[in-house]
């Protein structure tokens, strides 16, 4: 049974980045020293960084070589686009710890020059294929960002693919938010992880950091569906809290 959500409110972003950084470096080496192999999803965004940024400077006792990576969702742009999801984290956290690259898994990146619309259906599948190869059957930590929308991964309000349960992943060719072209792991493999740790910064997240954690539509706020299979927490800071965890 899922437990409810948790809502740990710190001063600033920086705080709710160090504090969610350190929980991650804490439960993968706990999960290691019970034989585990973790596999972590990674997200994307301006906390993200600052979040991969404190774990590379305190990595403690965990053995990177022996952790598998994903991401959540990405953008279809050119593996050196700076809108990639993936290279951010590999600027700020991968190229740091000694990782093995074997056990990193980035979702296809658009070929050069060729039409994102044409190809971003293969590229999920593709992404998809990965997942049955190399996936395990939980994650361990599922790191999400919300988007003021309600948004979740690159699932966003009304879109078809919040409703998609029969794929691992969605291809996303009409993003609200650009880039346009998205490939989004679905909401029942979003669902598929022990510990769901969502990172919200700023007043502009607050109103749907409160949604999110009240009844009603998925489709309405997509984040409402995500809940880990032992615990959901809310790293926010202090303006993004809602009113009820508020000091």
């Amino acid at each position: 049974m899922t437990l409810e959500p948790q809502v740990l409110v710190h001063p600033d972003a920086d705080a709710v980045a160090e504090a969610a950084a350190a929980a991650f470096v804490h439960r993968l080496a706990s999960a290691q020293a019970a034989g585990m192999i973790p596999q972590v999803a990674l997200t994307g965004g301006g906390i993200a960084e600052t979040f991969h940024r404190a774990v590379a400077a305190s990595p403690g006792e965990v053995d990177w070589s022996r952790v598998v990576f994903w991401w959540g969702d990405e953008r279809f742009v050119e593996a050196d686009d700076d809108e990639r999801n993936a290279l951010q984290a590999r600027r700020a956290l991968l190229d740091a710890l000694p990782v093995d690259p074997a056990n990193v898994h980035e979702a296809p990146a658009l070929t050069p020059g060729a039409d994102p619309d044409a190809t971003l259906a293969v590229a999920a599948q593709d992404y998809a294929a990965a997942l049955r190869e190399h996936g395990a059957s939980t994650f361990t930590v599922m790191l999400l960002g919300i988007g003021p929308d309600g948004h979740v991964a690159s699932l966003f309000p009304g879109h078809a693919g919040v409703g998609v349960e029969d794929q691992l992943t969605v291809a996303v060719p009409n993003s609200p938010k650009p880039p346009p072209a998205r490939i989004s792991l679905s909401l029942p493999v979003l669902n598929r992880s022990d510990a769901v740790w969502f990172l919200a910064a700023g007043e502009g997240k607050a109103d749907a950091v409160r949604r999110s954690l009240e009844p009603g539509p998925v489709a309405e706020i997509p984040a409402r569906g995500v809940r880990g299979l032992q615990e959901t927490i809310y790293y926010v800071d202090e303006a993004a809290a809602p009113p009820s965890a508020r000091a």
